[in-house]
């Protein structure tokens, strides 16, 4: 275990996997505060336009990922996918 602190900084940021790729391609997207790895050309776009939806959503309130709650974001991402 390191003994190096971040002190009170918080550190997030959205993963998303997705595994029914069976077309022998590698999809990845990273973004400042996310990464998106694996799936179908169909699956990877829907992963990639919600969270670009939720990350706009947060820049419209001048928010980052930081700054809500679990809960929140869960709210955020299910407004994004309806």
């Amino acid at each position: 275990m390191s003994s190096r602190r971040i002190g009170n900084r918080r550190v997030a940021g959205l993963l998303g996997l997705a595994f029914d790729a069976d077309d022998g391609h590698t999809r990845i997207t990273r973004g400042k505060h996310f990464i998106l790895a694996g799936g179908s050309e169909d699956s990877h776009d829907q992963m990639r336009e919600t969270v670009v939806k939720v990350t706009e959503e947060l820049d419209r309130r001048g928010q980052q990922l930081t700054d809500i709650s679990v809960r929140q974001l869960c709210d955020l991402i299910q407004e994004a996918q309806s």
